[in-house]
């Protein structure tokens, strides 16, 4: 642990309104957008494969979703392709992740049809025109990528600072209305020309557009299909245990809810020099394979008093920090409850719209309980460090993925998800 821990700290110092539905567009302005690049699209599919790219198929896959609770579909694009700063991607694996599960089930408002999945691997096949040399040399044709799910543009107020995280036109536009910065979706059905909607760059697809800003090159040493889950599950860890945390050696951590992010939280607690590492959740076997994930405690909150227990396992005082990576109300209470004096409870978990969490106030303000929200890390600064993790065997890749599905099977893999059937992190691979 102290080797591991000395590890980490060298290869990671410093971790440094929208409306509640949607139709095909959501102003003028991008109706405007859509149809000038339907235009352009048509022009395209009409001209020879050779006009699309060189070596490039005129027509891709992808999964569709088409509205709240309805299976996904497999249907045909037009190639699509990446404008300035924009990068092509022929998509080798994308990881199933509870994110993408709150749209299928209209828990998060987003602009349908779509094409979900946000994290992806995949193999550079084009950049888009005038992209400036910097990006081509460092993400040159052919080069294995993985793609983070938050895309800073690089250049608004946030990310001006460094806070990519926070990116104005990522939530402006990609999540507001489901395109990429210029307003405009990147996917075009092949049997209509109509435009579908890109939740991130829309990963669960044959080929994505991705802007650089959110990609860094994988090794080859790592493989397509595991290291996928690096864009979104270890990518959200990350920011919360780096970021919001600040964990540091010798603290003691809760994390509860033990799915994807929830067991990256307790490898990356682990990397980072944590003491006490508490799993907390309802299902014994999720707990049981924590305990290869660095938790020296497991706590099934069906069986017992989660609270309680954290309290007995820290001497009555409560842990440094408590991270909620499920989403819910009863677990946000849970989460805040566990910390000690002057602790911090870090959220990560999304829930369905307008859910609202219960604090205790007067503990809040006496105490000095820290309550900060977590969306992910900051795709610049950070992925390359996460991509280093992986290569260095401190965040183990092989474990963290327990079911792999074929492209096909992109429907059952989010149906299974929702039964809660996937212990850890599920990929659906593309190649």
């Amino acid at each position: 642990m102290i080797i591991r821990s000395a590890v980490a700290r060298r290869l990671f110092s410093n971790p440094s309104s929208c409306p509640s539905s949607y139709s095909w567009c959501t102003t003028t302005s991008t109706r405007s957008s859509l149809s000038s690049s339907l235009v352009d699209q048509k022009r395209s599919s009409s001209s020879s494969s050779s006009a699309v790219g060189v070596g490039l198929p005129a027509y891709m896959r992808a999964a569709v979703f088409w509205e709240p609770n309805k299976p996904l579909t497999i249907e045909e694009f037009h190639i699509p392709r990446p404008k300035s700063g924009e990068i092509l991607i022929k998509t080798k694996a994308c990881g199933v992740c509870h994110s993408d599960l709150h749209v299928l089930k209209g828990e998060l408002p987003f602009a349908s049809p779509c094409v979900v999945g946000h994290e992806i691997t995949g193999e550079i096949v084009e950049h888009g025109p005038a992209t400036d040399k910097k990006t081509t040399e460092r993400l040159p044709i052919g080069s294995h990528v993985v793609g983070a799910f938050i895309m800073p543009c690089g250049s608004c107020f946030f990310c001006s600072k460094g806070h990519d995280d926070l990116c104005e036109d990522f939530f402006a536009y990609n999540r507001a209305k489901g395109t990429l910065y210029d307003g405009e979706t990147r996917l075009f059905l092949r049997s209509s020309g109509k435009p579908v909607y890109m939740y991130s760059m829309g990963g669960l697809a044959e080929y994505c557009v991705v802007p650089a800003n959110a990609l860094t090159i994988l090794p080859k040493s790592l493989p397509y299909t595991e290291s996928a889950i690096l864009g979104c599950a270890v990518f959200t860890a990350y920011g919360a245990m780096a970021h919001a945390a600040e964990i540091r050696p010798g603290d003691s951590v809760a994390v509860v809810g033990i799915g994807g992010v929830g067991s990256s939280c307790l490898q990356i607690a682990r990397a980072f020099g944590a003491s006490d590492i508490i799993a907390v959740d309802v299902q014994d076997e999720k707990l049981q394979k924590a305990k290869l994930f660095g938790a020296t405690h497991a706590i099934n909150a069906a069986k017992e008093d989660a609270v309680e227990k954290i309290m007995e396992l820290t001497g009555g005082k409560g842990v440094d920090v408590a991270v909620e990576a499920l989403g819910k109300p009863q677990t946000f209470l849970q989460c805040v409850q566990s910390v000690r004096d002057g602790g911090k409870a870090v959220f990560i978990g999304l829930t369905a719209a307008g859910a609202v969490g219960e604090v205790d106030i007067n503990r809040l303000v006496r105490r000095k309980i820290k309550i900060i929200g977590s969306y992910g890390a900051r795709a610049r600064q950070d992925l390359p460090k996460i991509v280093r993790l992986a290569e260095s065997g401190i965040f183990d890749l092989s474990s963290a993925v327990s079911r792999r599905y074929k492209f096909e099977e992109s429907d059952t893999a989010f149906h299974d998800l929702n039964q809660g059937s996937i212990v850890g992190r599920a990929v659906v691979e593309i190649m």
